[in-house]
Formats: C-alpha cells, structure tokens, sequence
C-alpha cells in the first residue's frame, strides 16, 4: 500500500460515522498528496491546490510538516502550525490552534507532540518543548514547559493535572 493512501485513509478513519467537513476533506487529501508526492510535475499541482485550500479557510500548516497517521480536525478554521513542528499519530486539532516555534532562549524551536493528544480550541503551543502521549490540552491554554505522559493541562501559565487516560472519550476511531 503506498504511503499516500495508508496515511489518508488513516486520516477518514478517526471520523467513524461522522461526514467529514468539504473543506476538511480537501485539506486531509492535499496536504497528504503534498507530504507524500514523488513525482515533481504532480507536486507542483498539490502545492497549488493545498495553497488554495489553505488560503481559502485560513490553515496556516506547512506542507513540512511532520503530523502521523489518523489528524483529525473537529473545526477546520485558523490553524497554525510551525513547519518544524512533530506531530505524533491520533491527534486532534480545533479552530484557533496553534503550534509555533520560539525564537530565542532556552526553548528555542518548536514543539514535538506525542501520540493520542487533544488540542482544545484556541490553545497554543509554543517552544522547543516535548508533549508526551494521552495529553488533553484544554481550550484557551498556552504551553510553554514540556508536558509529561497522562496528564491534563489547563490555562495560561500552564497547570498540569496528572490522570491515566486523559484522553478517554475525546480521541475516538484510533488508528
């Protein structure tokens, strides 16, 4: 099977039953196309068609971007995140996201987020910092410090709760 394929149907897959928004479909099928592409000429019509797409519903992700299989978007509008940043598998973004680098200081880079996390709307991420895996981002909070395994954070400065399955009954359909 090739990579294309396993990582998209990955991707549908975190959906279950659920219709899949347009413009979330049409993100999903190019940014993959544009991650996966070998051949020059088709590359060149993926780059244009994911610029358009992202454009047009304010996706600001970079086609560099390391993300796993099973992205699920719940509302497909004004992500960011950096083109240096590593996404693990069955992660779950919301409107307002975002994951950004920082420029100087000990925490100069950007972020590298673990497998089964959520990311509540309007969170930020930011700073070479390390998410580890069944991490709940709740909405409006911003993270700067690294996260460890299991835990819940919540606000602005970061508090972390510490909880097994933290992610249960948030991330749905694993891949």
């Amino acid at each position: 099977m090739d990579k294309f394929k396993e990582l998209f149907d990955s991707d549908i897959a975190r959906y279950g039953n659920n219709k899949v928004d347009h413009w979330t479909y049409k993100f999903l099928y190019y940014y993959r196309r544009v991650s996966t592409c070998n051949n020059r000429l088709l590359l060149y019509y993926y780059r244009f068609r994911y610029r358009e797409v992202c454009s047009k519903h304010g996706f600001e992700i970079e086609r560099h971007v390391k993300i796993g299989k099973g992205l699920y978007i719940g509302h497909p509008y004004n992500i960011t995140i950096n083109g240096t940043a590593i996404l693990g598998n069955n992660i779950n973004l919301h409107k307002g996201v975002t994951i950004g680098q920082e420029n100087r200081g000990r925490r100069k880079g950007a972020p590298i987020i673990g497998n089964r996390v959520w990311i509540g709307i309007n969170s930020t991420i930011v700073g070479k910092i390390s998410i580890g895996d069944d991490v709940l981002v709740a909405p409006n909070s911003y993270v700067n410090c690294d996260i460890p395994a299991h835990s819940i954070v919540i606000g602005n400065p970061c508090r972390i709760i510490c909880k097994e399955n933290a992610t249960e009954n948030y991330i749905n359909n694993i891949v």
